[in-house]
């Protein structure tokens, strides 16, 4: 059935005037009756009674308008949901992050995406380590990631993938509030060469895992983890608990973990950038329109 059929017969049903219908179509009458009759006869069915004076619907003809309005509505938000997808007003991104080092940024990007595309979904994908999450950019999983890199990182840690820096962090050293360095303004590696550490799994893409390994390897010793746990969170905790010590980062410091201290290390920083990955050939218009937002709600630093 043929959208232009229908299209004509809720005209004359509305007008109850083929004169009129035709006019409201900006076509001539004899063609209007001829998709009339065309309808009438894929339903088998008579749509209006007509003569000289006067046009009305059959009960078949009442019976159809209904659903004939309806599913031209139908087409009429298909056809603006297609265009507005073609905009990047509408569609589905999915993010990939890590839960305790993005509490900031995350809530800032969808706030604004919110408030800009109402029609765009930001599909979450949580506990989503950085390494982790870089892979899945490259190979099309996820749209978009919240990942890390080394400051001297030069162009895309990944071939097809490009980044954005949106925050500079530093490592930082997270003990018991009771442990003696606690009472130092600040505490070198190597004073940690000793002590036991809590961290995130190894093997499993997390930055910061790697980068505790690699500053305490750099100081002059292999850091002796004696637990693992699967976020900051849970890392924190068991550090307030006394389990051992740990490296987290400066955008973690807003969990107040009763029974945790932070020191920020001795000697020159250590910093890893945060930043959003994209595939460079992915072409949905919804995520340029993401990347658009974040451009203002997460602007690189002007040490990025």
């Amino acid at each position: 059935m043929e959208l232009r059929y229908l299209t004509a017969f809720v005209a004359v049903a509305e007008e109850l005037h083929f004169g009129r219908a035709a006019k409201r179509l900006q076509m001539a009458q004899p063609p209007l009756s001829q998709q009339i009759r065309h309808l009438e006869k894929e339903l088998g069915v008579q749509l209006f009674e007509r003569n000289t004076r006067s046009v009305r619907l059959t009960s078949a003809g009442e019976s159809f308008l209904e659903p004939a309005r309806a599913a031209l509505d139908d087409v009429d938000i298909a056809v603006r949901a297609a265009k507005a997808a073609g905009r990047g007003e509408y569609g589905r991104v999915t993010v990939g992050f890590a839960g305790a080092s993005s509490h900031e940024s995350l809530p800032r990007l969808t706030r604004a995406v919110r408030a800009a595309h109402p029609g765009l979904e930001l599909v979450m994908r949580g506990q989503t380590y950085a390494n982790v999450a870089l892979a899945k950019v490259a190979d099309g999983s996820l749209d978009l990631g919240f990942v890390r890199l080394p400051v001297n990182q030069v162009g895309s840690p990944t071939p097809g993938v490009q980044t954005r820096v949106i925050e500079v962090e530093e490592l930082i050293c997270a003990l018991p509030t009771d442990h003696p360095l606690a009472v130092r303004e600040s505490i070198s590696i190597e004073d940690l060469a000793d002590e036991p550490f809590v961290s995130f799994p190894s093997n499993a893409g997390s930055t910061v895992r790697d980068a505790l390994v690699k500053a305490c390897v750099s100081a002059g010793f292999n850091p002796r983890v004696v637990q693992e746990a699967p976020d900051s969170y849970t890392i924190l905790a068991l550090v307030a608990a006394g389990v051992g010590v740990t490296l987290t980062l400066t955008s973690c410091q807003h969990i107040q973990q009763s029974g945790t201290a932070y020191r920020p290390l001795a000697g020159a920083p250590m910093r890893l950038h945060a930043a959003l990955a994209w595939r460079t050939n992915n072409t949905s218009a919804a995520l340029r329109t993401v990347l658009g937002i974040a451009e203002e709600a997460l602007p690189t630093p002007e040490d990025g």
